[in-house]
């Protein structure tokens, strides 16, 4: 079996909450992330879902250290790509941590990097090797940049190529995500919503990176254009060797492009499983009142979840199983005790008593 590319062990992010007033004391923590754990092979998808506010954002977030985590390990193999992109001259910082990237164990497996416990320093050699694709492709992008710029920058401020160099591979990256290279001198604001998307995805995809977080990347843009823009991403998945980590609430979005699911409730992993096991089968209670959820085209059918009450608060969490209060299955011991994610006998893992 191959190395995971990616091992993310206990991760927490939980942000204070503080009293209104003159001394602002502390009292509590919202813990949009918690223990959430799992791991991440070369070339997947793995969907993480869930309502809003469960912490998806949170815990993708926290995995490329845009956001410190609380604790937890983030455990990543920066494997060199296929065509590593040459330094600029008299980079000899970036040429060796390039070099230090990568260094094999004797098996031949680069070695992990705990990227929880690195400075802004340390990490930023191994930015080259982890993006993001934000959601909003509108806000995401740089007005007063031309889109040149924007893809370009990255290798700028990497320097990783430059002069004419650096305009080849602008223009190499925008024909892939299927822009046109002489549009390179217009402005965010001169392209629809679904084009500024594949603007974006170039500016991630321009370093050649081996972990790729899609943070909801096509929930802003038309059913249409969400198709085109999925195929593109597994279209660069196969000729780049990506691999993803795809943040999503559309479970249909979900099902097409990922071979495993992971569903957040409160923070928290609830059930981890691939795909197609998930959806003929899921185990959890939550996992089934979210695929009763998704919409149904006949008009006849009634839909319902069986859900009652509101989210919970990750401010206030309630005592035992977070999903206790809404839970049609629950009994005594879910409102004591929190049960432990464990696994099942067909690849799953399931935090419930009672699976």
């Amino acid at each position: 079996m191959p190395e995971p590319l990616l091992s993310v062990r206990g991760l927490c992010k939980h942000f204070p909450i503080h009293r209104k007033g003159f001394l602002r004391r502390q009292v509590g923590w919202v813990k949009a992330c918690d223990e959430v754990s799992f791991d991440l092979m070369p070339g997947e998808t793995l969907g993480l879902v869930g309502e809003s506010g469960c912490g998806k954002t949170t815990t993708g977030r926290a995995i490329l250290r845009a956001l410190t985590p609380t604790r937890g390990q983030v455990l990543f193999r920066p494997r060199p790509p296929a065509t590593a992109p040459q330094p600029a001259a008299g980079d000899t910082g970036g040429a060796a941590a390039r070099e230090a990237e990568e260094r094999v164990d004797s098996a031949g497996v680069p070695p992990a990097v705990d990227l929880a416990t690195l400075s802004h320093a340390q990490l930023k050699p191994l930015r080259t090797r982890m993006q993001m694709i934000f959601q909003d492709p509108y806000s995401s992008l740089n007005p007063r940049m031309t889109v040149h710029d924007v893809v370009a920058e990255p290798l700028v401020i990497h320097r990783l190529a430059k002069g004419p160099a650096l305009e080849d591979r602008v223009s190499e990256m925008l024909r892939r995500v299927g822009l046109k290279p002489e549009h390179r001198t217009r402005y965010p604001h001169a392209f629809s919503g679904g084009q500024r998307q594949r603007i974006g995805i170039a500016r991630a995809l321009i370093l050649n990176p081996a972990l790729v977080i899609c943070d909801e990347a096509v929930s802003a843009l038309d059913v249409s254009v969400q198709a085109q823009v999925i195929n593109l991403l597994q279209d660069l998945q196969q000729e780049l060797g990506l691999t993803y980590l795809f943040i999503a609430h559309d479970l249909s979005v979900v099902k097409h492009i990922c071979d495993r699911i992971a569903v957040m409730y409160a923070g928290r992993i609830v059930e981890l499983a691939p795909t197609t096991a998930l959806f003929q089968a899921p185990c959890h209670p939550y996992t089934r009142a979210l695929l009763a959820a998704v919409p149904n085209p006949d008009p006849d059918v009634r839909m319902t979840t069986g859900l009652t009450g509101e989210v919970a608060d990750p401010g206030n969490l309630p005592p035992g199983c977070a999903f206790h209060p809404r839970c049609p299955c629950a009994r005594e011991r879910c409102r004591t005790e929190t049960p432990a994610l464990r696994t099942l006998g067909d690849s799953r893992t399931v935090c419930c008593h009672y699976a």
